[in-house]
């Protein structure tokens, strides 16, 4: 008996490391007022950014988000998400500083929460959502995250989710 509920405990341990989730709906408004809402993006992966305009570490990010909408095109639809205290001219700034051409959006909390499930956080943190709307891959700025969000640790997660491998690793690193 005790060997059944050692492999059931193990089993179910498993699966929870390894469960993913749907991804929470939203529409927010950009730095241009328009509205996008994540069901508009079903059929694509998507790359959802919590970001802040002074975070040095979401500047770095930026430039790999360049370089990922620059190599997968329309395939990928990357979204950052801005909280207070920015605003739309820090926000604007900073997207004509970093060359961004993908959408910034204005969260003033709620939609990070659904995300992030906790009131506080390190920035950045990203998610990548699958073409079915499924969180496959979250990553919050770390040590052990760094060639994710400063090198090109993000562009095989894309490469299998595009391949169809929704099954991608779970690499959750959040620091609190």
């Amino acid at each position: 008996m005790r060997i059944i509920l050692t492999t059931l405990l193990l089993a179910t341990t498993l699966l929870a490391a390894g469960e993913t989730r749907r991804a929470p709906g939203f529409s927010l408004p950009d730095a241009k007022m328009q509205e996008h809402d994540l069901a508009d993006y079903r059929g694509k992966v998507v790359v959802l950014e919590f970001m802040q305009t002074t975070c040095p570490h979401c500047a770095a990010f930026a430039g790999v988000l360049n370089e990922v909408e620059q190599k997968y095109g329309s395939r990928v639809q990357i979204l950052a998400v801005a909280n207070p205290p920015d605003d739309q001219a820090k926000v604007g700034q900073y997207i004509s500083g970093h060359n961004i051409t993908y959408p910034v959006l204005f969260d003033c909390g709620q939609m990070a929460y659904s995300y992030l499930r906790t009131p506080s956080f390190d920035l950045p943190h990203v998610y990548v959502i699958d073409a079915a709307g499924m969180i496959r891959e979250e990553f919050g700025y770390s040590a052990l995250t760094r060639e994710i969000f400063e090198g090109k640790g993000l562009f095989p997660v894309i490469d299998r989710l595009l391949q169809g491998g929704g099954t991608a690793h779970k690499s959750t690193s959040r620091k609190k």
